[in-house]
């Protein structure tokens, strides 16, 4: 929360500042999984604050219900401007990446809302339908919250719910990967790459292996979507071998999975994510944009 927190003289928060405090993780999380971006998310919780400030909290039934509720809005208000943004956005658009602790991994489903698969799933859906999905299915609110969040009626937000479900289930990964099953690909994938192995590559990347590349017009970056084994291998190889004599590739866990940095000369330069498919690599996300990677040095608290 920016901005400093009202205090009782004995040194407590009041109770305004306390509740958003106790729920601010968890409204980073619905604001983040809406938007795909932290900086935005931020903004949106900057702009909740602000409203529940005005809030007579004698009237407020359930604090957490009323504050998703403001942040909701928020976040569809901010996701259709985003909209705009992205449509003249420079090469493909990819969430922001988010350096996550190990107890975002310990939560299967909290992890795989927020997998950079999943986000870029979500971003298929529109405004509402995004809005809904993540609320009924990622923070299990019940329909009527829902309604109250979206403005619509409750049997409206389960057709939309049902509608987002149908489409997301067709898009998602096949199957939940264990993080064991993640790391290893990674591994493997990390070990082809730091050594130049074409076919090691090649073992690892399904054969209709999709990579995309985001340097937001800023660095150098594949300027559309990469598709096949073949060609990708052959990409990473060329482009990672004309810098390998700086380069370092650090495991770490982004977005509740396990992902690597690439350094250059010490620098943070990439941040790579993969999405896992019957033990291949089908999804390989390189994030260089430098506005997007701020949230990599130190780790954001996600919660459910």
């Amino acid at each position: 929360m920016a901005g400093a927190s009202p205090m009782n003289q004995d040194d407590r928060p009041d109770p305004a500042t306390a509740a958003f405090l106790a729920h601010r993780n968890l409204l980073f999380t619905v604001a983040y999984e809406m938007l795909g971006s932290a900086a935005d998310a931020e903004d949106v919780l900057q702009e909740t604050w602000l409203r529940w400030v005005g809030v007579d909290l004698g009237v407020v039934r359930d604090q957490r219900a009323y504050l998703v509720r403001i942040t909701t809005r928020q976040a569809l208000t901010r996701l259709r401007t985003l909209g705009r943004r992205k449509e003249s956005y420079v090469g493909s658009w990819l969430p922001e990446p988010l350096l996550t602790a190990p107890d975002v991994a310990e939560d299967v489903a909290l992890a795989d809302s927020v997998s950079m698969a999943m986000l870029l799933v979500l971003e298929t859906l529109g405004p509402v339908e995004r809005a809904v999905f993540v609320l009924r299915e990622v923070f299990d609110l019940d329909y009527d919250e829902i309604a109250e969040a979206v403005d619509k009626s409750p049997a409206a937000v389960r057709q939309i719910a049902h509608r987002a479900r149908s489409h997301v289930a067709a898009r998602r990964p096949r199957g939940v990967v264990s993080p064991a099953e993640t790391r290893g690909a990674l591994e493997a994938f990390q070990r082809a790459v730091e050594t130049g192995d074409l076919q090691r590559l090649l073992d690892i990347l399904a054969p209709d292996v999709v990579l995309l590349g985001d340097g937001g017009g800023v660095k150098q970056a594949v300027p559309r979507p990469i598709v096949g084994a073949d060609k990708v291998a052959r990409l990473l190889t060329v482009g990672l071998g004309r810098v390998a004599p700086v380069m370092s590739l650090q495991p770490a866990q982004v977005n509740g999975h396990p992902a690597l940095i690439v350094r250059l000369d010490g620098e943070l330069d990439t941040v790579m994510a993969v999405r896992i498919d019957d033990g291949l690599i089908t999804g390989l996300y390189a994030v260089r944009n430098p506005e997007k990677l701020s949230r990599m040095e130190r780790e954001t608290a996600l919660s459910r």
